[in-house]
C-alpha cells in the first residue's frame, strides 16, 4: 500500500540552520519527522551560556521530539531499534554516523550532499566548490553506506548561479534550499519503491578537506582570481585575512596587523579591490577608510 507522505516515519539528523532549511522543505511537503537528533547544547557568547543548535529549536517550534546524544552508540542504538522506522535522514549531523545506524530503517539512511557526486565527496563540498572554481555544482541525494559519500546517488540536481564566484554563506542558503526541495521529492518515491539507487562512478571522485585558519590566508600580490575565490570561499568562517603594516613615529619597524577581508571584487582592469575589511581590534569598516591610516600591505 502507497504510504502518503503525512504516514511516512522518519528520524531527522541534523544541527546547523542549513539542516533548518531542509526541515522547512520538508513540512512544506508535509513531511514531518518523529524525531530530530541533533548534537548536545553548547557555550556560547562571553557568559558562555547553553545555546541549543537550530534543528533543536525547529523541533520545539513544531512540537517534533527531540534527542541529542553525546554519541551515537549503545543505549541510543538501542532505543531507535525499539521504533519501526521507514527511513533515517541525514543532513549536516555535524559528526559521522556509524553503519549500525544506518541499517536500523526499513529502506536505509538518506543523506542531503550539497555536491554533484562524485565531485568534492568530504566535509566542506560547498566551500571547496568556489575555492577550486567548480562551476558545475549542484545537489544529491545518495544512500549511505560505511564509506564518506561513497553510497549509491538516488536522485541529483543541478544549480544555475547568476553569478560565480558566489559567497560561501549564499551559497550553502541556496544549495540547502535545493537540497531539501529535492529530498522533499525522493523521499515518498524512495519509501514507495518509486525510484532506484543507481552505484557512483567512483574512478571520477573527487576529495576536499577540512577547512583549517590558516588556509584562508592571502597575499595581495598573488593571482586576483585565486585571492578572489579565496575571500568569498572563506566566508563567515573561517575568514580570508592577510597582513599589513603600519608605521609608528621614530621605530625603524612597523606593527603588523592582520586584516580580514570581508568583501572585494575585481575591476575592468583585472585588479582586486578590497571593499570592506575588519582591521585586528576594530569593526568593519570600508577599506577606504582602512587605507587613510597609513597602512600597507605586506606582499612577501
Amino acid at each position: 500500500m502507497k504510504k502518503r507522505n503525512s504516514d511516512i516515519t522518519f528520524a531527522f539528523f541534523g544541527t546547523p540552520d542549513l539542516a533548518v532549511t531542509i526541515l522547512d522543505e520538508l513540512k512544506e511537503a508535509r513531511l514531518i519527522p518523529a524525531l530530530i537528533v541533533t548534537r548536545p547544547d553548547k557555550p556560547k557568547g562571553r557568559g558562555g551560556h547553553s545555546s541549543p543548535p537550530p534543528t533543536k529549536e525547529w523541533a520545539l517550534e513544531n512540537g517534533v521530539e527531540v534527542l541529542q546524544p553525546e554519541k551515537i552508540k549503545g543505549e541510543f542504538l538501542d532505543e531507535m531499534k525499539n521504533t519501526e522506522w521507514d527511513v533515517f535522514v541525514v543532513a549536516a549531523y555535524g559528526k559521522i554516523l556509524p553503519k549500525e545506524l544506518f541499517d536500523i530503517p526499513k529502506k536505509g539512511t538518506l543523506n542531503v550532499h550539497p555536491s554533484l557526486l562524485p565531485k568534492l565527496r568530504g566535509p566542506s563540498p560547498i566551500r571547496s566548490a568556489i575555492l577550486t572554481d567548480e562551476k558545475e555544482t549542484g545537489v544529491s541525494v545518495m544512500l549511505l553506506d560505511e564509506e564518506m559519500d561513497h553510497g549509491p546517488i538516488i536522485a541529483q540536481a543541478s544549480v544555475a548561479l547568476e553569478e560565480w564566484p558566489p559567497r560561501a554563506v549564499l551559497l550553502e542558503g541556496i544549495l540547502a534550499k535545493e537540497g531539501g526541495k529535492l529530498l522533499a521529492e525522493t523521499l515518498p518515491l524512495w519509501v514507495n519503491d518509486a525510484i532506484d539507487a543507481k552505484e557512483q562512478d567512483h574512478e571520477k571522485a573527487t576529495f576536499c578537506a577540512f577547512l583549517k585558519k590558516e588556509d584562508a590566508q592571502i597575499h595581495l600580490s598573488d593571482d586576483p582570481y585565486v585571492n578572489l575565490l579565496k575571500i568569498r570561499g572563506y566566508e563567515g568562517w573561517p575568514g580570508a585575512f592577510t597582513f599589513f603594516e603600519r608605521s609608528l613615529p621614530g621605530q625603524a619597524g612597523g606593527k603588523k596587523i592582520r586584516v580580514v577581508i570581508k568583501t572585494a571584487h575585481i575591476d575592468d582592469a583585472g585588479v582586486l579591490v578590497l571593499d570592506t575589511v575588519i582591521p585586528e581590534g576594530k569593526k568593519e569598516m570600508s577599506f577606504a577608510d582602512f587605507s587613510r591610516s597609513g597602512a600597507t600591505p605586506l606582499l612577501d
